[in-house]
């Protein structure tokens, strides 16, 4: 029976897998269909054959990591290479097809409709206008009803449909009223033409063999152009929807020719530099001095201390810097409040450049300290004990065990977390969002931008709230900022390792 585990597992495993590969694929993700189906033969063959035995304790880890590190990477960078926005949001097929789905009321007559409960289902009656001429439908269930095709018969005067519903049980069945095609008698199709009306329809546009497509009421033809993405017709009018095609950089050369996104980039960019940095160096400090003091064997309720003090990591974040938005509010504030009390003044926080930026990089100090105190413990509890008894018998002072003691040692393995921290910080975007939403802005830019913004929440605001959803600009933008973290994450590291060879 133990036997039968195993296999049974992996089939079940394999199964739900490609259960899964054929959701992703249905629902149009062709790219990540293929990366599942890649990985899941490799689960197989990993865990089937007795060659890659020593792989099965790495295969999750490695497949993680190109699921939700690669995958995504590469699909950013990808997207950076394209036209993709809202404006252009469907492949070239899809566009085409919902073009060639449009329909447009044609001058005959309509058909006065009424609605009919029969049990759960629903039939339809067609009466012509200036005629007796009547149609019925068989019963349907109309919430089940997607794009479908009904034939319709000649009413009866026989048939018994009970009492018409009236416009509330209409307007609730709308939405599968509007999916209904009704087929008369001659082949007449009759789609919805308001609350009460079917009417016969025409297609707007018919495709011709070499792809183009033809209006069928004038005529004119409408090609598609590759390089906009837009179907255009002989006048040069782009047509709605767009389709995504390939602009090669056209995106990156857009973010440094266009001086409204170039202009405020470069100041954005060094103001970045300079908030991790700072946030780093506050962070490091703070949590370093208060590690060193939590570690006095003199100090009492030291337990006490450090709980209180771990407390601002414990809450989440966005609470916290909720919190501070209320504390640091110009007019209602407590922070305003006791500094017009003692001292007569009034910040405003959040209108001024200088005070904004102390304010972002106060509140980000309060919400990094703890994390950094913790570390700084956890190290400083590592230094033997000797080192500071052979200090003191030395006569040396708490300063001098600080600078050639205590921070010697635990700085080469702070170093690594201190990269991760400015890593993180170049793209603090919940910070800036919920604290000043990168304000207050700079006037002098055609596109808003901010002197709070960071590259990540400026990229956010020109990509996808101020000049439309453009998801390629986004991307570009994203991809930018990828190799300036990593290269300045490479500079800093070979300098460390520099510093750390000379001395």
């Amino acid at each position: 029976m133990r036997k039968l585990i195993a296999p049974v597992s992996l089939a079940a495993i394999l199964a739900l897998g490609l259960y899964l590969v054929f959701i992703v694929y249905s629902s149009g993700q062709l790219l990540l269909a293929g990366v599942f189906l890649c990985i899941l033969g490799l689960f197989a063959y990993v865990y089937t054959s007795e060659k890659a035995y020593p792989y099965r304790y790495l295969f999750p880890g490695l497949a993680s990591i190109v699921v939700f590190v690669i995958f995504p990477l590469v699909y950013t960078v990808s997207i950076g290479f394209t036209n993709y926005s809202s404006k252009n949001l469907l492949t070239y097929e899809r566009a085409t097809q919902v073009l060639l789905d449009e329909t447009t009321r044609t001058e005959a007559q309509g058909y006065a409709m009424t609605l009919f409960a029969d049990g759960k289902e629903f039939r339809l009656r067609l009466q012509e206008a200036d005629s007796e001429n009547a149609f019925l439908t068989p019963p349907l269930a109309l919430r089940k009803a997607d794009n479908l095709r009904v034939e319709l018969q000649p009413a009866s005067g026989k048939t018994a449909l009970g009492e018409a519903l009236g416009l509330k049980e209409i307007i609730a069945q709308q939405s599968s009223l509007k999916q209904l095609t009704l087929v008369l008698p001659n082949k007449i199709e009759l789609k919805m033409a308001g609350m009460r009306e079917f009417a016969p329809i025409a297609k707007v546009y018919t495709q011709l063999p070499d792809g183009n497509l033809k209006k069928v009421a004038t005529g004119e033809i409408i090609k598609p152009n590759f390089n906009t993405g837009f179907f255009q017709g002989p006048d040069g009018e782009n047509i709605k929807p767009g389709f995504k095609v390939n602009i090669g950089f056209d995106n990156f050369k857009y973010i440094f020719t266009d001086k409204a996104i170039s202009g405020p980039f470069l100041r954005i960019f060094l103001w970045t530099i300079a908030f991790s940095a700072l946030t780093v160096f506050t962070t490091v400090t703070m949590g370093m001095v208060l590690a060193v003091l939590l570690n006095w064997d003199a100090l009492k309720f030291r337990g006490v201390y450090q709980t209180l003090l771990f407390l601002a990591y414990a809450v989440p974040g966005f609470i916290s810097i909720l919190v501070f938005k209320g504390l640091f509010n110009n007019n209602f504030g407590e922070i305003n409040m006791i500094l017009e009390w003692l001292f007569g003044i009034k910040p405003a926080w959040f209108s001024d450049t200088g005070l904004s930026r102390t304010m972002l990089l106060i509140v980000n100090t309060w919400l990094g300290y703890p994390y950094m105190m913790v570390l700084c413990m956890g190290l400083i509890k590592a230094i033997p004990s000797d080192l500071y008894e052979a200090s003191a018998l030395a006569g040396a002072g708490p300063l001098t065990n600080f600078f050639r003691i205590t921070l010697p040692l635990i700085s080469k393995p702070l170093m690594p977390l201190m990269l991760a921290s400015f890593a993180f910080n170049f793209n603090n975007y919940v910070l800036v969002a919920l604290l000043t939403g990168g304000r207050p802005d700079y006037l002098d830019t055609t596109l808003p931008a901010g002197t709070t913004d960071l590259l990540v929440s400026y990229t956010v605001r020109i990509a996808f709230e101020d000049s439309g959803q453009n998801f390629g600009l986004g991307a570009a933008i994203s991809t930018l900022i990828f190799l300036l973290v990593a290269a300045i994450s490479i500079v800093n590291m070979r300098m460390t390792r520099i510093n750390h060879t000379a001395h």
